[in-house]
């Protein structure tokens, strides 16, 4: 009898539940009239929180359509109603339509004008035709958007309510973005260059804009245009040197080749002296090129994901390369080496260089030979001890090469913060540039602000997100300005923000489809190009040493199969590489496939009889196999060629 009993008590709630599912399932949802029926503008209800866009954003006239994103703190809301209101409402009435199964679908508004919308999650993207229209219809106007939440089941009430404005400007962006796509951690991205990547395109494309360079596997950073966007300049890696740069005109399909590098290591070559060159830029005209070289910097992974670098440069001075003449000369007035000078500016007409500056120093923990990357141990005083490195904006006149006094620019100098990232306004009027607690580059707290070009006081940029703000380009006509942030992400993104005629700025437009979910975009630049202008560039420069250096690194950073891979493509393209065959040959003896190794070192050998690291390799190699006569025989070769090894 009990049995029966808990099999009916079973047998109803299973009834139950199905009743309840299909309930769910058939049951019409609320209706877009009966909502807004209830709605009340000066009624208190739940707060429910648009985070994207923010209120007052202003979009660009050629922007795809953007995904409205909000938190509601009704944990009951389970279906929102989205209503649109425009100043041309009494005018026309718009068809609804809902989100899921098409509930209510082709109603019509009864109650309010505008456009209604029935969601049932906590985010929505209009279709392209819709956007077109809510674009049109906002056109130098705002448009209120409020987003109700109510329930299913608790017909007659709503629960939560949230309101924003928006508008569209009439100001096109009018430019294409180039910009870069980095592997994170950064650590990765100098093992294996090949991962980045370069993207071309335009806010107005629907689809992500294509991948126009990528497979180097050597490092390509900090890129710069001509004014016109008829010159393309970019640091490059190239035949062992870190100093290499490449200078190339624009085409659909670019080649990078050897005759378009030059090298900032040519300058002043007699003293020997090691030149990385820094955020080097392109002069408007395309004429000359400025770069840090003599260069020292902090340069060390870290473990965080969204921050894993810390990069600033510690020493250098400011270069000139005239692209007619050939020639390298320092700038005066950004050329003591007292000082770090890094990151030049041009201004619009090529008169003015802004640049920051701060007093050079010299690492506690680091001697002999210079390598790129740092351990945090060398970079102690910062990563642990809290040291600060502050850097202001100076400003000189360019006077074809001839330099002039610097001249410290009011508002982002003497200041307490550090001050970098200048960027000039296409008119000349204004400067917005990038100022932090300490250091350069990835700063979380790091924000945009302006002044006028002859300096003044600074005032902070009302896009600013809540980490990270930097990496900013003007478009060519001056209305919008595009920079990285990592709001949302530890991947960085990209965002628009209008800036008008008194230099005011509106709340940050995200380029939500530019960028994939596991790669940071930065160095985006405005290109005074067509959309189309850009196809496909290609290398012509990687030989076996850039392959080589990759190897090298793979190594440092204990990545033995990713030092073997490099080096094979390597011998492909160089047989005889004779330092090649012997870093092959260290790659595979710490994977343990000793025979293998034993053939590269014995082949450095015989390339270079007198290679004393290989017969030493080798040596060590054979010791491990038990070829103890072997061993001595090169062991005696190391000591007969260095008798002090």
């Amino acid at each position: 009898m009990r049995k029966q009993a808990v099999y009916l008590i079973m047998g109803i709630s299973i009834v139950a539940v199905v009743v309840v599912v299909l309930i769910a399932l058939y049951l019409p949802g609320p209706r877009i009239e009966n909502i807004l029926a209830l709605y009340k503008h000066d009624a208190q209800y739940n707060s429910l929180t648009i985070r994207y866009p923010l209120n007052e954003t202003l979009f660009p006239p050629e922007i795809v359509p953007p995904t409205f994103h909000w938190e509601d703190a009704n944990s009951t809301s389970d279906t929102w109603l989205i209503t649109i209101k425009f100043r041309d409402d009494d005018k026309r009435m718009n068809p609804v339509r809902n989100s899921k199964r098409g509930e209510n679908a082709g109603q019509k508004a009864k109650i309010s004008n505008g456009m209604n919308f029935l969601v049932q999650e906590t985010q929505w993207t209009p279709e392209p035709t819709q956007w077109e229209d809510i674009k049109k219809r906002s056109l130098e106007n705002h448009a209120i958007i409020t987003i109700l939440g109510v329930n299913r089941w608790g017909r007659g009430k709503i629960l939560s309510a949230g309101q924003i404005s928006f508008k569209t400007s009439k100001d096109q962006v009018g430019a294409p973005l180039f910009y870069r796509e980095v592997n994170l951690p950064f650590i990765d991205a100098v093992k294996d260059p090949s991962q980045i990547r370069w993207r071309f395109g335009a806010v107005s494309s629907q689809k992500q804009p294509p991948i126009v360079l990528e497979k180097l596997p050597v490092c390509g950073n900090c890129h710069s245009f001509s004014a016109d966007g008829g010159i393309l300049a970019m640091d490059v890696d190239y035949a062992n040197n870190k100093g290499s740069y490449v200078i190339t005109q624009i085409a659909e399909q670019m080649l990078l080749a050897p005759s378009d590098i030059i090298t900032w290591s040519d300058y002043r070559k007699e003293d020997g002296q090691q030149t990385f060159g820094l955020l080097s830029q392109i002069s408007p005209d395309g004429n000359f090129v400025l770069s840090t070289v003599n260069d020292e910097s902090v340069f060390v992974p870290k473990q965080d994901l969204s921050f894993s670098q810390l990069f600033f440069p510690i020493k250098g001075i400011l270069v000139v390369y005239n692209r007619q003449m050939r020639t390298y000369k320092s700038l005066p007035g950004a050329s003591d080496t007292q000082y770090v000078q890094s990151n030049p500016a041009w201004s619009p007409d090529g008169k003015y260089i802004v640049f920051a500056r701060a007093k050079a120093y010299k690492l506690k923990n680091v001697s002999g030979p210079r390598t790129v990357l740092l351990s945090p141990q060398q970079c102690k005083e910062f990563l642990e001890e809290g040291k600060q490195f502050l850097f202001d904006l100076y400003r000189i006149p360019f006077n074809d090469g001839k330099g002039g006094k610097p001249e410290p620019i009011e508002g982002a100098s003497n200041n307490g913060m550090s001050n970098f990232f200048a960027k000039y306004s296409p008119d000349g009027k204004w400067i917005i540039f990038c100022k932090a607690k300490s250091y350069m580059l990835l700063q979380p707290d790091s924000e945009l602000y302006i002044i006028p070009a002859e300096g003044g006081q600074a005032r902070r940029l009302r896009c600013n997100t809540i980490r990270m703000n930097s990496w900013h380009s003007f478009s060519p006509n001056g209305k919008w300005l595009v920079f990285s942030s990592k709001a949302n992400s530890a991947y960085t993104q990209l965002f628009l923000t209008h800036i008008d005629e008194q230099g005011r700025s509106t709340p940050p437009v995200l380029l939500e489809h530019f960028t994939e979910p596991d790669r940071a975009a930065n160095i985006p630049e405005f290109v005074n190009i067509k959309p189309n202008a850009i196809k496909r560039i290609r290398e012509q420069f990687i030989d076996d040493i850039s392959y080589l250096r990759a190897a090298d690194e793979f190594l440092k950073a204990d990545d033995f199969t990713g030092a073997e891979r490099q080096c094979r493509k390597a011998l492909e393209l160089n047989p005889k590489n004779t330092t090649v065959h012997f870093t092959l040959g260290v790659a595979l003896t710490h994977q343990e496939k000793l025979d293998e190794a034993i053939r590269h070192f014995s082949e450095a050998i015989s390339l270079e009889p007198g290679y004393v690291d290989a017969h030493y390799s080798l040596g060590q190699a054979m010791a491990r196999q038990g070829k103890s006569d072997e061993a001595i025989r090169h062991f005696s070769a190391v000591l007969r060629l260095n008798p002090d090894h």
